[in-house]
């Protein structure tokens, strides 16, 4: 791994010319149109403040416990975080070679080759912008869908606890009501990413900041407050294997909550997209995907312990019939609360905590999102391509944000109808992203593997190793969270994963041929290079 030709400059909007990463956009053939005003903290935030690893363990949690449990959780999240810093560092040099906001689909086409470059970036572009609004509801828009209706639902958990709990005659809000609060929560959103870049700068380092000091109080005040504790024996070997799913086999089990850790470890492109906002961006590009990375594996490890000292009957968190109605994270807090001191209120206090975690993982979304939006429009990629493109006298992509705010809310209405057709759009979130992220990275060891030029930041001779481990990563976990994860297998119980995934490869492929293989021809230049 090596750094080399870091440049010291301001690089405000106007000055960029001495910016390194202007002017390697410049050499790429692009104007610059958004304004270059974040620094490699704010970079790094939006990344982090995705990631969240507040929201990802909290809204997950009763997967991790539900297969395998304790042991299952505390080490899968080093297996996962593992091999997810291996595809980290892959996508970062090819990030500090190719500092642009389309990331993904243009280091695709770049890579891959003149012959294929059009539909390696159409693959790549598509695969990348579904799946990024589902982790606010995990590909761009499944992840915004997918945080923000996690927010909207533990919204319901946190009215249902403060009007008397489940079993205390709480009140339990609808499906339309968890929708409109979605609804709500984009439309916020959506309104936050319109300000002006040093806005978002600010809120992104707040975000960042509000999810360490979240990580940190809760994984020491829940079990000190929790009357009873967990032993360490517990916390590191219980391995749990009742569930309600028929499934026995212990590697099974583990492989399946593995899903929270990889779950949670998504979304760290987003300092890629960013980049054409970043100052010196083929250095602090890099910088902030790593450091994302690396901080929520060790941040979500000690929330992860924490909240587990405090478990001491599984059954019950999972249960339904629990005040928090089988939130299991949510039960935890509450429980601990009431049981010291006759009441829940702090519970719900620190849940609140992690509801404006989720919120700022659900801005912070919308804000890579509206990016790869502005990107793959730049490049006639997307219908009505002219108007998304646009940007405002303050330099924001305005159009694009209310387009991924729109559409991440349309995915959320197949709630309504089935919770089963839901979550089929939600998983395209994990696999989605992970296939988009490993696109770029096999053509860069196969290709490009003696074209490519690396960047400012690169893993020198390691660089094919780590990227063969990054792609047969991504392709084992592929496999694997497309299993089933209930027996006997009905139309209620089956992993509709590959069925998602399945069909955005079927609309993508066929789109190419039925009509874009004619007129889109990949990442297209805006100035003569």
């Amino acid at each position: 791994m090596a750094w080399k030709g870091e440049i010291n400059s301001d690089g405000a909007h106007g000055e960029s010319s001495l910016d390194s990463g202007h002017a390697r956009l410049h050499e790429l053939g692009y104007k610059q149109e958004l304004k270059r005003d974040l620094s490699v903290l704010s970079n790094f935030a939006f990344s982090f403040s995705i990631i969240s690893v507040l929201t990802g363990i909290t809204t997950l949690y009763n997967t991790g416990l539900r297969y395998g449990g304790p042991l299952a959780m505390t080490y899968g999240w080093f297996v996962a975080g593992g091999f997810t810093m291996m595809v980290g560092l892959s996508m970062a040099e090819i990030c500090s070679s190719y500092p642009t906001s389309g990331g993904l689909y243009y280091w695709s086409a770049r890579l891959s080759g003149a012959k294929w470059a059009p539909f390696a970036s159409w693959m790549t572009g598509w695969f990348n912008i579904v799946g990024q609004p589902l982790k606010t509801f995990s590909c761009q828009w499944a992840v915004t869908t997918s945080v923000d209706f996690s927010l909207a639902q533990l919204i319901q958990v946190i009215i249902l606890l403060s009007t008397g709990g489940n079993n205390g005659g709480g009140y339990l809000a609808s499906k339309y009501v968890v929708i409109l609060f979605h609804g709500g929560i984009l439309l916020i959103h959506a309104i936050i990413n319109s300000f002006s870049i040093r806005w978002l700068s600010f809120f992104g380092q707040l975000a960042a900041a509000w999810n360490v000091l979240g990580v940190f109080v809760l994984m020491i005040l829940i079990p000190c407050v929790a009357t009873e504790k967990a032993s360490a024996k517990f916390v590191f070997t219980h391995f749990n294997t009742e569930n309600d799913s028929g499934i026995h086999s212990k590697v099974y089990i583990f492989v399946l909550g593995l899903l929270m850790s990889q779950y949670t470890l998504t979304g760290y492109d987003a300092s890629a997209h960013m980049t054409e906002e970043t100052k010196n961006a083929d250095i602090n590009g890099p910088k902030g995907i790593i450091s994302a990375i690396g901080i929520s594996i060790i941040a979500g490890w000690g929330y992860l312990l924490g909240i587990t000292f405090a478990v001491t009957n599984i059954p019950y968190l999972l249960s339904s019939d629990n005040d928090a109605g089988g939130y299991a994270i949510a039960e935890v807090f509450y429980l601990g609360f009431k049981s010291r001191y006759g009441s829940g209120v702090g519970g719900i206090i620190c849940l609140g905590v992690v509801a404006v975690a989720i919120f700022f993982c659900g801005m912070s979304s919308v804000t890579s999102n509206s990016r790869m939006a502005y990107a793959f429009s730049r490049d006639g990629a997307m219908p009505f391509s002219s108007f998304w493109h646009k940007v405002n006298h303050q330099d924001v992509p305005r159009n694009a944000v209310w387009l991924s705010a729109f559409i991440s809310f349309c995915m959320a209405l197949t709630s309504l109808g089935s919770l089963v057709a839901f979550q089929a759009m939600v998983s395209i979130a994990t696999i989605g992203l992970y296939i988009a992220y490993a696109l770029p990275i096999f053509f860069r060891i196969t290709l490009a593997r003696k074209s490519f030029i690396p960047g400012p930041f690169n893993l020198g001779r390691y660089g094919i190793l780590v990227g063969w481990v990054a792609v047969l990563w991504v392709a084992i976990i592929t496999v694997l969270f497309s299993l089933p994860v209930a027996y006997p297998i009905s139309r209620d119980t089956l992993n509709y994963t590959p069925v998602a995934v399945g069909g955005l490869l079927l609309l993508t492929v066929s789109s190419w041929f039925l009509s874009a293989r004619h007129w889109f021809r990949g990442p297209i230049t805006n100035i003569n290079t």
